[in-house]
Order: C-alpha cells, then sequence, then structure tokens
C-alpha cells in the first residue's frame, strides 16, 4: 500500500497535481487493484471500507512522498525511477495478493493468476489514467507478463514448496525482473 501511494504521489507531483490531488491518486492507485478484486470475487463490502489502515497509509505516504518529490533534483529521471521502483514492488505485492485470495475462496491456480495479474496491475493503471498517460500495460515494460510470470510461478510452487517460500520466490523474481527492465529502459 506504502509503495503504490508513494509511486502515484511521485506521477503526481510530476504532473503537477496539488497536495490533495496527489493525495486522491495516492488513494485510488494503492487501493484499486484490490478494489478491483473484491468487486469481482464479490467480497463486499472492499476491504479498505472495513479496515481502515490501507487509507491510514496511503494518505499520509503520499503527502510525504509529494512533498519530498518537491526536493528531487529535476531532470535525469530521478523520479521516474524511484517512481517505477516503488512501482515494482507493489506489482509484486498486489499480484501475489490478489493470487492468493483467489487461492483461498478455491479458484483454480488459472484464475489465481489471471486474478493476481488484475489486483497487481489495475491500481497503476488508474494512476496512469487519472494522470492523462498512457498504461504502461498498453505499450510496453513487460509489466503484465511479469505479474503473470510471477503469479505462475506462486501457483506452481505451492505444489512442491511451503507457503512462504513460494511466495518469497515468486515476489523476488517479479521485483528483480521488473527492476531489470527498468534499469534498461529508464
Amino acid at each position: 500500500t506504502a509503495a503504490m501511494a508513494a509511486s502515484a504521489a511521485i506521477q503526481g507531483h510530476r504532473q503537477g497535481f496539488d497536495p490533495f490531488g496527489a493525495t486522491v491518486l495516492a488513494i485510488v492507485t494503492s487501493v484499486g487493484g484490490g478494489t478491483l478484486r473484491d468487486l469481482l470475487i464479490g467480497a463486499t463490502p472492499v476491504f479498505w471500507l472495513t479496515d481502515l489502515s490501507y487509507l491510514a497509509t496511503a494518505v499520509p505516504v503520499g503527502l510525504l512522498v509529494f512533498f519530498m518529490a518537491g526536493r528531487l533534483q529535476q531532470g535525469g529521471g530521478r523520479r521516474l525511477r524511484l517512481l517505477l521502483y516503488l512501482d515494482a514492488m507493489g506489482l509484486a505485492l498486489f499480484t501475489l495478493v490478489g493470487a492468493n485470495a483467489a487461492l483461498e475462496i478455491g479458484l483454480s491456480s488459472p484464475s489465481a493468476v489471471v486474478l493476481g495479474c488484475i489486483t497487481g496491475i489495475a491500481g497503476g493503471m488508474f494512476r496512469d489514467v487519472l494522470c492523462g498517460l498512457q498504461p504502461s500495460i498498453l505499450s510496453r515494460d513487460l509489466y503484465a507478463t511479469i505479474s503473470i510470470i510471477g503469479g505462475t510461478i506462486y501457483t506452481l510452487s505451492l505444489n512442491y514448496i511451503d507457503l512462504n517460500l513460494s511466495l518469497v520466490l515468486a515476489f523476488f523474481f517479479m521485483l528483480i525482473l521488473r527492476w531489470l527492465v527498468i534499469y534498461r529502459t529508464v
């Protein structure tokens, strides 16, 4: 939640949002994928309406990072790289949360992979759309592909190793691969 809120606040600053706009963007980005997941599986009310810790994380992180982003030197892509590295963490974490939620309600492994991908990518897509940008999933960066592969690694590895090791393996696979893509393209 904090990683996605931070990435959104940086993007809000880059787009010239005011603190309120950046905070709204942080909230939408940090809970967007999970909200869509919950709506798809019929889990209502959605998670952040009953557990306010998500908003209690997104709002202060969004505000703090928005103001800190103004202190980062402009040019050279520093803010963009930081945004993308934080977003990579959110992608990996939210993909696994979504896949795990699907498995917990008895969905098949392929359905869990798809739901994990939706959970992982939706918040960033909402962020990009609200900023008037083309979502990167539609054009480049292996974003959804990494989520799908990571979700597949997670669901398949559960057949051979325990839950925690499966989570760690899939998380680091997605994180490292996404960071390599960012490093090579930005």
